[in-house]
């Protein structure tokens, strides 16, 4: 079993004589690049959601924080791919310096998966109806949504850090995942993984159900049922992609954790098709990073509306300023008017 290649992860004489370092860059910039373009991405929802006050709306705010979540994923797989670009040996045989990097890892895409099912949730009782009465998702539930997903996902993520590792002991150890041990990453991987692909699939499922029922009622009762249909399609197509970069993100990952489980071979018997794998699983998830914000929030039209809003944001600003003036009833001295205008500049190079 795993126990059997204990002596080579605590031996600082083990080296892989056949790395090749072309071989180490070709896997880990393209890991840097895609992780620096989710950063941008992400940073750029997180911007226009908080500049054009749109989180008074309970799927902004969940989206805003999906947005937090896979910046928060992108900036720990750039430190793990940092790490194995400069020093690739404890990335494959593994290392205490390894356990933060994978602990934060772990917190953050348990937080892309919890925030992900919560915006499925949200978006299926948007449409459903609940008895006679349609049931409203308040801003205050996506707010608790919010702090119960990072609750989860941070004493999930954080066990390895508080003592559930392999350390102290080559029994058990992970091959691809060193120091994670095996029955944590199945403990993590396997139901969180079903609850990304499966949960999102139902919800959906259903969100197209009802709308296919209402069409249906509408033209049953001589009514035009173009809106449903419309809807219909566009639920349908957007479905499809949020289930598909899921289950090509994250499938792997159970992939990866079965064959831990299951392989009986050392570290350097595994080199290096292994851990190209492993190394292509990660740009994976950091790839549904870069997805999140184009299928949920960057669509062309909203963004161009939103930042046609930000330009004209500044200019706004300085008018109120000139309003406030007008009609304040004190005399309005050099310094007052130097405050007035200072605030409105201040705020708008705050937000632009």
């Amino acid at each position: 079993g795993n126990w059997l290649c204990s002596d080579l992860i605590h031996d600082d004489n083990v080296v892989i004589e056949a790395v090749e370092y072309g071989m180490i860059l070709a896997l880990g910039i393209p890991q840097v690049t895609i992780n620096i373009a989710s950063v941008i991405f992400n940073c750029t929802v997180i911007f226009t959601r908080i500049a054009t006050k749109d989180l008074h709306k309970p799927i902004s705010i969940l989206f805003c924080n999906l947005a937090f979540s896979d910046l928060f994923t992108s900036f720990s797989g750039f430190w793990i791919s940092m790490l194995f670009i400069t020093n690739p040996d404890i990335t494959i045989f593994g290392s205490k310096d390894m356990l933060a990097p994978y602990a934060f890892y772990t917190i953050s895409i348990l937080s892309t998966i919890y925030n992900l099912v919560s915006i499925g949730i949200e978006r299926y009782l948007a449409v459903a109806e609940s008895m006679r009465t349609r049931f409203r998702v308040a801003r205050n539930h996506s707010i608790a949504a919010v702090f119960i997903n990072w609750v989860l996902a941070f004493f999930l993520g954080c066990l390895p850090l508080m003592g559930w590792n392999c350390l102290s002991m080559g029994k058990n150890i992970s091959v691809l995942y060193s120091p994670f041990c095996i029955d944590y990453l199945i403990f993590i991987a396997i139901p969180n993984v079903v609850v990304a692909v499966l949960i999102p699939l139902f919800t959906y499922l259903r969100i197209i159900i009802i709308l296919r029922k209402r069409k249906l009622r509408m033209k049953a009762c001589g009514q035009a049922a173009g809106t449903y249909k419309s809807a219909e399609i566009q639920v349908a197509r957007t479905s499809i992609f949020i289930w598909l970069l899921a289950l090509i993100s994250y499938a792997p990952v159970f992939a990866a954790v079965i064959f831990d489980a299951t392989n009986k071979q050392c570290h350097t018997d595994l080199y290096p098709g292994v851990y190209i794998f492993r190394n292509c699983t990660a740009m994976l998830i950091t790839m549904n990073c870069l997805g999140n914000p184009i299928i949920y929030s960057l669509k062309a039209k909203t963004l161009r509306a939103k930042l046609k809003a930000l330009k004209s944001f500044p200019l706004a600003l300085l008018q109120s300023g000139a309003r406030e003036l007008l009609h304040s009833d004190k005399n309005n001295s050099i310094s007052h008017i130097y405050f007035v205008f200072g605030n409105r500049l201040l705020l708008g190079l705050l937000c632009c």
